[in-house]
């Protein structure tokens, strides 16, 4: 047994250290659940009459051919969704899968990078999977990014790729884009703004930065406002001339044909995309406007679908009561910046009825 135990000792130290040194990432949900509003979903599932749409289309899917390595129908759609040239646009299998091109693309051991905190933690993996010369920005007390500490982070470690989110997960808190823009002007690098919250903001989409500033990527995704996060769909905008040369570090075929064909069927329908964005706003707001009503609770203010707030009672220990009530939410004090603090997404009216009865009765 030793020695078999000392082989395979063996064959896992052929893995990249910045590989073992990583944990997997892993929500995890509870059995019998019945409120879970922990992963910023849309609480709406797709109109039946459109799910019976898609089951006919299903059948005429060519299972034994492969995809194109773009799914160009799904790529024009998204260019006429966001006014911006077919050429700019490549769509991947969920926004995450995305991330992990830039690493590839941009990042080598040793490349500075700069992220500002809290960000959404696959970014930060991304960095320490390349081995990449990771500067972090703390935020304001606010919690909104501070830009002038993120413009002086950039110029001084001349990053490479620089990820900023608005509005940011996981604190909802929004940037303007004259904050953006000065950030992408002083940066020598790449600057990804990703937008996966970008339908329930009032500020201006980084899209209008294109044109001028080259080294700007926004990155999207239909799993949010779309209401498809078990399709895993997800796009960036680009320079052409950048989304060329990002395609060379891409695997081909990563959408299949039926999310494309999913993803086409709800483009078509944006009155049911936008009623349901303007739900779960009025939800949210609901929400947020509930929590303020505690005595023990604060909330940040949001401009996604999501808030967070914090309480006298340990987040551990509320969340776990919460669960038990059949709630779950998600505990956000592995950010150090957000110790103490749980994240709530819109559902339902009767969801977040549920919520905020399990929240009052367990304080």
């Amino acid at each position: 047994m030793a020695a078999e135990t000392s082989a395979t000792d063996d064959v896992l130290d052929l893995i990249r250290p910045a590989v073992r040194n990583e944990s997997e990432y892993i929500v995890g949900t509870p059995p019998d659940i019945e409120v879970k509003l922990n992963q910023n979903e849309s609480p709406y599932n797709l109109p039946d009459e459109l799910k019976d749409e898609l089951l006919a289309s299903f059948s005429e899917v060519e299972f034994n051919r492969y995809p194109t390595e773009q799914p160009d129908r799904l790529r024009r759609a998204l260019a006429e969704h966001n006014d911006v040239p077919a050429e700019s646009i490549i769509v991947g299998n969920g926004s995450n899968e995305i991330t992990y091109t830039f690493g590839l693309a941009f990042l080598e051991a040793g490349a500075p990078m700069v992220l500002p905190r809290p960000l959404f933690s696959l970014y930060e993996k991304v960095a320490r999977l390349q081995d990449a010369d990771l500067t972090q920005v703390p935020p304001r007390d606010d919690l909104r990014f501070d830009t002038d500490a993120l413009v002086q982070a950039v110029q001084d470690t001349g990053a490479k790729l620089t990820v900023l989110a608005t509005p940011n997960n996981p604190t909802g808190r929004a940037m303007r884009l004259d904050e953006v823009e000065r950030i992408a002007a002083a940066s020598p690098g790449m600057v990804v703004v990703d937008e996966a919250y970008v339908e329930f903001n009032s500020e201006t989409s980084a899209v209008q930065l294109l044109d001028d500033h080259p080294n700007v990527i926004v990155l999207r995704t239909l799993s949010k406002a779309f209401g498809l996060a078990g399709i895993r769909i997800g796009y960036l905008m680009a320079h052409p001339s950048v989304v060329r040369e990002l395609m060379k570090a891409r695997l081909p075929f990563m959408v299949d044909r039926f999310a494309e064909q999913t993803a086409l069927a709800v483009l078509r329908r944006p009155d049911l995309v936008e009623e349901r964005v303007r739900q779960m706003q009025v939800s949210i707001t609901e929400v947020s406007e509930a929590l303020k009503t505690f005595d023990e609770v604060d909330v940040v203010p949001s401009e996604a679908n999501f808030v967070i707030f914090t309480t006298s009672m340990p987040a551990d220990k509320l969340q776990e009561q919460l669960a038990d009530q059949g709630v779950l939410v998600r505990n956000m004090s592995g950010y150090s910046e957000l110790e103490g603090y749980l994240r709530v997404n819109a559902g339902t009216r009767a969801e977040n009825k549920a919520f905020l009865t399990a929240l009052e009765e367990t304080l």
